[in-house]
């Protein structure tokens, strides 16, 4: 098989990369064993706002628009609906925050995605003594729906190879040899699995734990996405989404009665009614030590190209950084010092 791209992982940014050069007419195949979890098991929310502090998430102006519209994208291209838009209530715990809400809509990049009132939102079984605070433009992708959905189209063509990559069998002299496989460049998009990439595995990936659960809450009838100390989000048939965990020292993908007591703790003082959970999600999610995704080419092998570091907001900003790849490779378009993996070589 020869083809212009070999794309190594079948995560949201290995997705964005196949549709990246979908538009552009390239030809590509995916190698993935789907091992890594943290697209799958995300919650899929996007949101431009850092609401601890009320501030605008990195780029979130820029990243905003790109997300959007490739998600409306996708949905036509596969006859499905994934992007649930729906606001964001920030539970005010103080009048202190209360006024910082208001500073925070005064400014500049922040007031296109912040409604400048405090709102009252009529459900009993939520405690918000100090009301709310709307985000804009926020909502949620059902990113295990996408992916299973995309893994299943490219499947249907031949363009995905389910398998363990295996790094002996790479051939990177001249073209991009692989098994049965020839091509002119190969991405990296692996999340957490670049640890074990012998061309980039020096990079400073970090992998951070997340958590969360699925609950059944019949009388909770909750409309919108709730945030205070966790997330709620609707998901359909009085089933929400409560999350989401950080832990730093455990690498495995298997959920833990520590995360499940941390997040039940904190619904518990959110909501008043009763709820079951139905299920629990655990996942690596790929993490750099300043917050910016990895992305670039090696320094000694030109045809090698990684994409990875991320985070929590991989929904959100995934479209940019994997357009701007694709750009830096296709048309020579420079990569922001921000994410090009160049800034952490001396």
């Amino acid at each position: 098989m020869k083809v212009d791209y070999l794309i190594v992982g079948s995560g949201l940014a290995g997705l964005m990369l196949c549709e990246q050069l979908r538009a552009r007419g390239k030809s590509f195949v995916v190698v993935s064993n789907t091992s890594q979890q943290a697209s799958i098991v995300a919650s899929g929310l996007y949101n431009p706002v850092v609401l601890k502090r009320f501030n605008l998430a990195w780029n979130a102006d820029q990243h905003i628009p790109v997300a959007l519209s490739t998600y409306e994208k996708l949905e036509a291209y596969l006859g499905l609906k994934i992007d649930d838009q729906r606001p964001i209530y920030r539970i005010f715990n103080s009048i202190q925050e209360q006024n910082n809400w208001f500073l925070a809509c005064d400014k500049p990049k922040l007031h296109q995605f912040l409604v400048p009132k405090i709102i009252e939102y009529n459900n009993l079984n939520i405690r918000a003594p100090h009301g709310y605070g709307q985000v804009k433009y926020t909502g949620r992708v059902d990113t295990k729906l996408l992916l299973d959905s995309y893994r299943n189209h490219l499947k249907s063509k031949d363009l995905f190879i389910e398998d363990t990559f295996d790094y002996s069998k790479l051939d990177v002299k001249k073209e991009i040899a692989y098994k049965e496989i020839t091509a002119k460049k190969i991405i990296f998009a692996e999340g957490f699995g670049l640890k074990q990439n012998p061309f980039f595995n020096t990079l400073p990936l970090e992998g951070t734990k997340g958590e969360l659960l699925i609950v059944h809450a019949p009388e909770l009838k909750l409309d919108v996405i709730l945030k205070s100390s966790v997330f709620v989000i609707p998901i359909g048939e009085d089933n929400y989404l409560v999350g989401s965990t950080y832990a730093w020292n455990d690498y495995s993908n298997t959920p833990t009665q520590t995360a499940k007591n941390e997040i039940l703790k904190k619904l518990q003082k959110l909501i008043s009614c009763s709820f079951e959970v139905v299920r629990q999600r655990a996942g690596i999610r790929p993490t750099v030590v300043d917050r910016r995704p990895l992305v670039g080419q090696h320094h000694i092998h030109k045809n090698l190209f990684v994409l990875n570091g991320l985070g929590s907001r991989g929904v959100l900003i995934a479209p940019t950084v994997a357009r701007d790849l694709i750009a830096f490779i296709e048309d020579r378009t420079p990569l922001s010092m921000e994410i090009d993996i160049k800034r952490f070589r001396a």
